[in-house]
């Protein structure tokens, strides 16, 4: 896809991953709709909100806005994408980035349980569903949803958030046959290197960072995929190996990631470990 002139929403955008993007696809030359709940006038406790990341982008020359959303609402999330079109003139790219993250396995509190899957799983569903007739009024679009390693692997505490990204990942293979004949390409982009983003990095206190990856790295291999033409489209593509095939995302870690991450969802009994995740703000 060509992104000079088009128009891209793309959720989480105040802070990590998805103000990178945002601001890559702004130097791209895509007018932004930034979404995410945190703005100047109604700051959250981890850093960064809405209004720095359209600065950014407004003083490289680019065009954005601010959506302050709360995608745990549906009503919300539909007005957001509303939004993207009545300000912007349309929406070709859409980027569900944003997730919530609570710490608890099989004793996790239901109400987080639930506000997890409506964050990460039902908002980027609604999202999608909003946004598609307007790509299809546009000639195509191009669908990228964020997922993490956590989708495949049953990390210490992370049962909720990793049940999130796999009911994403399913999503978004069956909504790429959907969409197949409508020019409109759907993807996942999943984040198995770490990468420093706010989130992450406030939930895990105490841990090594010298691998992990600046969050303009990840944003690379996502603008990289909304290029591609719409008959890549179906894809879960790993960062790790996204990196590794195509040759992008050249490291900026003080020193290289070693691990390998799993390909696919585990099929075998996970030997118990401690867990790296800790209440940030108890």
């Amino acid at each position: 896809m060509e992104l000079e002139g088009k128009v891209a929403l793309v959720t989480g955008a105040s802070r990590g991953v998805g103000a990178a993007v945002a601001v890559a696809l702004g130097q791209a030359g895509c007018a932004v709709a930034c979404a995410a709940r945190s703005t100047q006038d109604a700051p959250q406790r981890t850093p960064g909100t809405l209004d720095d990341t359209v600065a950014r982008i407004q003083e490289a020359g680019g065009r954005a806005i601010a959506v302050p959303t709360n995608l745990a609402k549906d009503d919300e999330v539909v007005a957001m994408v509303e939004r993207t079109v009545a300000e912007l003139g349309g929406i070709d790219i859409l980027v569900n980035n944003a997730a919530v993250t609570f710490i608890g396995d099989l004793n996790v509190p239901m109400h987080r349980h639930d506000l997890m899957m409506n964050v990460n799983f039902r908002a980027p569903f609604l999202a999608i569903r909003q946004a598609v007739p307007h790509m299809r009024a546009r000639g195509g679009g191009s669908i990228v949803n964020v997922s993490s390693a956590a989708a495949l692997y049953p990390y210490g505490d992370n049962m909720s958030y990793g049940i999130s990204k796999i009911a994403l990942e399913r999503l978004s293979v069956d909504v790429a046959k959907q969409l197949q004949h409508d020019q409109i390409a759907v993807n996942v982009f999943r984040i198995d290197v770490p990468v420093a983003s706010e989130g992450f990095v406030a939930n895990t206190e105490g841990v090594d960072r010298s691998t992990w990856e600046p969050t303009e790295v990840a944003a690379e291999g996502i603008v990289w995929m909304i290029r591609q033409p719409p008959s890549y489209s179906g894809r879960r593509e790993s960062m790790y190996r996204l990196r590794q095939r195509e040759g992008i995302m050249a490291s900026r870690s003080e020193r290289p990631y070693d691990g390998v991450p799993p390909a696919e969802l585990i099929s075998e009994l996970v030997p118990l470990e401690e867990s790296h995740y800790r209440e940030p703000y108890e």
